[in-house]
């Protein structure tokens, strides 16, 4: 009986020791009961107040599996605040429990061992460089409740080769995925009007991209470098290309420009060495800046004289 008692110990101590992993408990996170003030007018920059909710501020525990608690203190948790998991470069799956509206700012910056994330239906908000440089991140699928995705969230998540974007979303900012080159193809959602600076510079890996007909502008830099890039199609509510827009996108062979575009930017195509053909519609761009197709020798000796007669010489 006592060698029963003793094995049956045994193997109820080894399924805690199995379930430690998994399980986390409040002490292992560091917490503020403050919470986001109602009726708020920006989401991009939230406000908190002293409340009945948890914002976790840090995790200080070493399991590399998170299941963040629903409640801590008998209070809903509502947010991961600034930095909570910053660097935890040992963490490889999280799990967010509903109830959550907002990941913070630099949330899991630098994550670089996280490869699962669940994000609920309930957050409205994922902050700024929130997830910059997870480079482990493979895939990750945010609910159609986000609607606002702050600058560089996605920075350098250069293993990230699947995203789906919610259908709320208004703009893609400034960086939001810059450097994850093993991006392939991404589509962008129709309620989308801007694509911020270097939105997708340096996606190498990336092949195709749809840009809906609520964008009405393509940013600085916005493409820049996605050297795998064959083919776009920019939609008739675009009116401006942004300097530099498809600077050394070396493998765009052809590219047909809308009669809603007025300007295209300083070196919007510059170093394009496999464009073979573009089309301009005569009454529609009346401003190209300068060598904004400069370095672009594949495109026949008709279509630059053409370029050169029409808008000077500076263009190329």
């Amino acid at each position: 009986m006592k060698r029963f008692v003793l094995s049956l110990c045994l193997l109820v101590g080894c399924g805690l020791s199995l379930f430690a992993q998994s399980y986390t408990s409040a002490s292992d996170f560091e917490y503020s009961l403050w919470g986001l003030l109602e009726g708020q007018s920006d989401p991009a920059h939230p406000v908190y107040a002293r409340g009945q909710s948890v914002i976790i501020t840090r995790y200080k525990g070493t399991a590399d599996t998170v299941n963040i608690p629903a409640q801590i203190e008998g209070r809903p948790v509502t947010a991961i605040g600034l930095g909570a998991f910053y660097s935890c470069s040992g963490l490889s799956s999280v799990t967010i429990p509903n109830g959550v509206t907002a990941i913070g700012d630099v949330a899991f910056y630098g994550c670089s061992g996280l490869t699962s994330i669940t994000i609920p239906n309930s957050v409205t908000v994922i902050g700024t460089g929130a997830f910059y440089g997870c480079s482990g991140l493979t895939s990750i699928t945010i609910p159609n409740s986000v609607t606002t995705i702050g600058a560089k969230a996605f920075s350098n998540c250069n293993s990230l080769s699947s995203i789906s974007l919610p259908s709320r979303l208004s703009a893609i900012e400034g960086y939001t995925f810059y450097g994850c080159n093993s991006l392939s193809s991404i589509t962008i959602p129709g309620g989308v009007t801007a694509i911020g600076v270097e939105a997708f510079g340096g996606c190498s890996g990336l092949t195709s991209i749809t840009i809906p007909n609520s964008v009405t502008a393509i940013g600085n830099e916005a493409f820049a470098n996605c050297s795998g890039l064959s083919s776009i199609t920019i939609p008739e509510s675009v009116t401006v290309i942004g300097d530099s827009a498809f600077y050394s996108c070396s493998g765009l062979t052809s590219i047909t420009i809308p009669a809603s575009v007025t300007t295209i930017g300083v070196g919007a195509f510059y170093d394009c060495s496999g464009l073979t053909s573009i089309a301009i519609l005569p009454n529609s761009v009346t401003t190209i800046g300068y060598a904004a197709f400069r370095d672009c020798g594949s495109l026949p000796a008709a279509t630059l004289e053409a370029l050169s007669w029409r808008f000077g010489s500076g263009v190329l």
